[in-house]
């Protein structure tokens, strides 16, 4: 089973045509145009290429028809690499602190700072399609059919598929092992690796006395007259230097992310913020045991903030909206430590949880799916700090995996104000509708002002590089056997058929085209 968990290919059912449906947006009853496919189960490089072709994830995947949907949906990145907190941003991250540290609760309004519900891309429009599709499968099953497939045309090669892929059996039975062994996810830290088995506080600063603060102070002045002590100092001190340290002859140079996130609080601190890493999964203990504070939590956040009736946001619902994800969670060695997959990240608050980020951890980058949050605390802009903590922890990430490096917002929607603000975090790019390149939102904004569907790549010779060239390559799944396209269609007889398979392809691309199983029954 550990083998197959780590062979296991995406499995997906395509949905012919193009659905219309309500807009979450603005609210048109039918102008939301989209096409979508069903995720039995999906590898996390196989939907870092999806996204990258403007597709959008639960179990339900789905992606805009751009040039004919009511509220063009862009796909937006951050590069946290480069990213400088704007001065709204600056303002929200003081507010947490001085609540963390005096208690203290701005009086001010939040007007001036980016819409509060951040990354909220499954809007009630698709919500109420996904809840329609009443899709039930065996994945069990249907899983061990690709299997005996695999190893079936193993067997016609002449092949023994176990001493093929012995290094693969023990590497994924150690990542089955770590995964089922009970142990306590890693939790984020910023200065130092987590190590597996603590539940170690992830991201309140080390408390340090008032004179050990004003010893602090005065280092800092004396590095300012003598910069090559800069390091120096902070050594001294006994902490590692944040991360993207500052070069040592420029003192003027602005806080970083970090340095505004992690400021050292007072021993006597009025709260305490912890942020924890999960798994999704009902087999992570953690996962399993803050369950139903979570879903509590959900549920408030839902009637408050969206209005939602009580049978419209029960367990089921946020069951299958947030916590059955299709992604498989992988563990490579070259991975960031707490794995790729889908995973919430809790944010609890003198030991209960006030907000939760729903996010996947794939091979390029952190995407944020969805932010549900404690209504009462509405003062804190939990949606956008959030954000900094997630393009922190992108940053993070980084350290150890270097290709990991965007942090990814959903959708931009500019002709949805209430969906503008994700384009105030920068340096930031949209995805090209056409040829799927990315281009810095700066670029795009003109062209936006005048047309809501936009080719943002500015060369007409360009083409999509990566289209479906050999749509006879592209994989079938069908009555417990795998094969290409071009030896399924000889045996089928239904017209449509080849229409259907042939829009699949062009939508997902030959890479995935290939790798993933298209399902037909």
């Amino acid at each position: 089973m550990a083998s197959w968990a780590a062979l296991s290919p995406s499995i997906v059912e395509y949905f012919e045509g193009e659905d219309s449906y309500r807009c979450g947006y603005c609210k048109n009853e039918s102008g939301s145009r989209s096409n979508g496919m069903w995720a039995h189960s999906m590898t996390v490089q196989d939907y870092q290429d999806l996204i990258d072709r403007g597709w959008r994830s639960g179990k339900y995947v789905y992606k805009p028809v751009m040039n004919q949907t009511c509220c063009p949906q862009y796909t937006i990145r951050c590069r946290p690499l480069q990213f400088q907190p704007s001065k709204s941003h600056k303002k929200v991250l003081k507010k947490m602190l001085k609540f963390l540290a005096k208690g203290e609760i701005s009086k001010g309004n939040c007007e001036d700072e980016p819409m509060e519900p951040t990354m909220e891309d499954t809007v009630a429009g698709d919500f109420g399609l996904i809840n329609k599709l009443d899709i039930q499968c065996d994945l069990k099953t249907l899983s061990d059919d690709v299997k005996e497939s695999f190893e079936s045309e193993e067997k016609k090669k002449g092949r023994s598929p176990k001493k093929e892929e012995s290094k693969e059996l023990i590497q994924s039975q150690h990542i089955e092992e770590k995964l089922g062994s009970g142990e306590p996810s890693h939790p984020i830290k910023v200065h130092t690796a987590p190590k597996p088995g603590k539940g170690a506080d992830l991201s309140k600063p080390p408390c340090r006395k008032a004179k050990e603060i004003r010893k602090e102070r005065k280092r800092l002045k004396l590095m300012h007259q003598n910069p090559a002590g800069e390091l120096a100092g902070f050594q001294a001190q006994g902490e590692p230097p944040s991360l993207f340290q500052p070069k040592a002859n420029k003192s003027n140079q602005p806080k970083s992310l970090e340095d505004l996130i992690f400021e050292s609080l007072p021993e006597n601190a009025s709260h305490k913020l912890e942020v924890r890493l999960v798994p999704v999964s009902f087999e992570d203990p953690e996962f399993k045991s803050s369950f139903s504070q979570s879903f509590s939590l959900y549920v408030k956040y839902q009637m408050a903030i969206h209005q939602d009736p009580p049978d419209e946001c029960g367990k089921t619902e946020f069951t299958r909206f947030l916590c059955s994800s299709p992604l498989e969670a992988e563990n490579p060695p070259h991975g960031p430590d707490c794995g790729y997959g889908s995973f919430h990240q809790q944010y609890w608050l003198d030991g209960r949880i006030i907000a939760v980020g729903v996010i996947d951890i794939l091979p390029y980058c952190v995407s944020s799916v969805y932010l549900y949050y404690d209504p009462d605390y509405s003062f804190l802009s939990l949606g956008v700090y959030s954000a900094l903590r997630e393009i922190g922890f992108t940053r993070q990430l980084h350290q150890k995996t270097s290709q990991l490096s965007y942090y990814y917002m959903g959708f931009y929607i500019h002709s949805c104000p209430k969906m503008k603000y994700k384009g105030q975090y920068r340096p930031s790019d949209l995805l090209c509708p056409e040829t799927y390149v990315w281009v810095p939102i700066e670029q795009c904004l003109s062209s936006l002002e005048n047309s809501k569907y936009c080719r943002f790549n500015q060369d007409p010779e360009a083409v999509d590089e990566g289209r479906s060239k050999e749509p006879d390559r592209l994989q079938v799944f069908h009555r417990k056997a795998i094969m290409p396209y071009g030896i399924y269609k000889k045996q089928q007889k239904d017209p449509s058929e080849e229409a259907a398979v042939l829009q699949y392809a062009g939508l997902v691309g030959q890479v995935c085209s290939e790798r993933m199983l298209l399902l037909r029954n």
